[in-house]
């Protein structure tokens, strides 16, 4: 018998779309159609080819999801933490039923290969189950004032909270922010990329079948400037949490400055990945390539500048040029091992940054250039690239590319390769490969990043603390630290009257 997922796939490529795709905003529990009537298409990036078509949300769509998220919030933030945590484990099982539609639109709508997509849905099952099971553990603290008094704190809900959806984990993003929030008992309301509308639109869906009260999670599509600007900037919404670009989040701080709204931006990075001379060659490699090339290197901790110790730097440079020339570059939905760029305007972008360095005489080592679907000879690809021995204030370094492009900077010593490690103004991640345990982890102090791996590249789960520092961003995500961000402290002081 054909599975879920293979059946989907039949459809899409013989009708070339798929049935059922939500075409509205999610919001108080129904489908509503935009209140200006305006559509929006959304494009498979395999083929560059519009399939769908969805709500062209405006700022009159926005108040009406805040006016009923703030409707929904006493009840909800008044519930039994245990009732909202049997909410979002029944969310858990309803998406791991779903799990094939869920990987098979997310696929279609990213880009990405299937299976990294079937990998994206487990994790954000997982999320939920994760925080199902933390909602009834966000306990208050007791004060120690004497004997004559009682302290105690109580964590309470913010109230209505925003989240801004980047198109190139959809829905991992969206669970990674929104399932805290609902454990939390705030309202959530979401804003998807416009390229990658639909998984969140189906999540909402989900997660009001799973048990949620109509209006405690929205989602409302459309533009940033028609859609996610009227929504930071809402004077109910309490917080936002937003993933994306650094010039757009540094935008969405000063929209909601006005309202003093609290927020989490996590923003760009610019990885390092180090490899020290005694490290493990054959599991430096396959960090390397899942680390630059997953999702065609569009993660913003993408582990984009390879760091290595002059000792094994060609080695490793050859090992890792041969692997990724060896990538399969395909349709997303073929199981490809590299899939196209999610837009045209971002192919565009990184295949600029790459002529640029060729322009400067820079060696690329290999790919290099925008290539098509071999199968269809459609689509918006780029080769897995490899530029060697970037100079460290090169472009190619110090800016954000977000494709599938590894510059290597080569390394003289330990302390050079931490010189290196921290020479960008992000930091939001970074790998260390080596034998050495005291190497490992002083370099592990010693690098401004929110988040390092030691000898596997994108190590953790949800159960790990996740964000960055300097330019990409602040506050953290994953693990119960998220919480923190959905709660606020109300601390109470009583004084116990002498008996008698």
């Amino acid at each position: 018998m054909m599975s879920v997922s293979a059946q989907l796939v039949e459809e899409y490529f013989a009708s070339g779309t798929l049935t059922g795709l939500p075409d509205k905003h999610f919001i108080g529990g129904s489908w509503v159609a935009p209140a200006q009537g305006g559509k929006i298409p959304t494009f498979d990036p395999g083929t560059g080819r519009a399939f769908h078509d969805f709500a062209a949300g405006t700022a009159e769509d926005v108040a009406q999801a805040v006016a009923v998220a703030k409707s929904a919030q006493r009840d909800w933030g008044r519930a039994k933490a245990l009732d909202r945590g049997a909410i979002l484990y029944r969310a858990a099982m309803l998406l791991r039923q779903e799990a094939a539609r869920f990987a098979v639109v997310e696929s279609l709508d990213s880009g990405k290969p299937l299976q990294e997509a079937e990998g994206d849905v487990a994790g954000a099952a997982r999320t939920f189950e994760y925080y199902a099971g933390a909602a009834d553990k966000m306990q208050g603290d007791t004060f120690p004032l004497g004997a004559d008094y009682l302290g105690y704190s109580i964590n309470e809900p913010v109230g209505v909270t925003a989240h801004i959806i980047p198109w190139n984990f959809p829905i991992s993003t969206a669970a990674r922010g929104i399932a805290p929030a609902l454990a939390a008992g705030c309202t959530a309301i979401a804003k998807p990329a416009e390229t990658t509308p639909l998984t969140m639109l189906m999540l909402a869906e989900l997660l009001h079948r799973a048990g949620l009260p109509a209006g405690v999670c929205n989602a409302v599509t459309g533009t940033g400037q028609a859609a996610g600007a009227p929504l930071v900037s809402h004077p109910d919404v309490r917080h936002v949490t937003f993933t994306g670009s650094v010039p757009t989040g540094t935008g969405v701080m000063q929209a909601v400055a006005p309202n003093v709204t609290s927020l989490v931006l996590e923003l760009g990075g610019k990885s390092p990945l180090i490899v020290l001379g005694d490290a493990d060659l054959d599991q430096a490699v396959d960090g390397v390539i899942g680390a630059i090339y997953e999702n065609a290197g569009q993660i913003c901790s993408a582990g984009s500048r390879l760091i290595v110790d002059r000792r094994v730097h060609g080695a490793l440079v050859e090992r890792v040029a041969e692997r990724a020339r060896g990538l399969q570059i395909g349709h997303g939905l073929h199981r490809a091992m590299l899939g196209p760029l999610n837009s045209d305007a971002h192919l565009a972008k990184v295949a600029g940054f790459v002529e640029d360095a060729r322009s400067r005489g820079l060696s690329i080592a290999t790919g290099g250039a925008t290539t098509t679907d071999p199968a269809t000879g459609a689509g918006w690809f780029h080769e897995p690239t490899v530029i060697d021995a970037v100079p460290a204030l090169d472009p190619i370094v110090q800016q954000e590319i977000f494709g599938p492009v590894l510059a290597v900077q080569v390394a003289e010593d330990e302390d050079h390769a931490l010189d290196l490690a921290n020479g960008t103004e992000f930091g939001l991640v970074a790998g260390i490969y080596t034998r050495d345990f005291d190497a490992a982890h002083r370099m592990a102090r010693d690098i401004d990043a929110g988040q390092i791996y030691i000898n596997e590249y994108f190590a953790g789960g949800i159960e790990v603390p996740f964000g960055g520092n300097r330019k990409s961003g602040f506050g953290r995500e994953k693990g119960l630290v998220a919480l923190q961000s959905y709660t606020r402290v109300k601390s109470v002081a009583a004084r116990i009257a002498s008996h008698g």
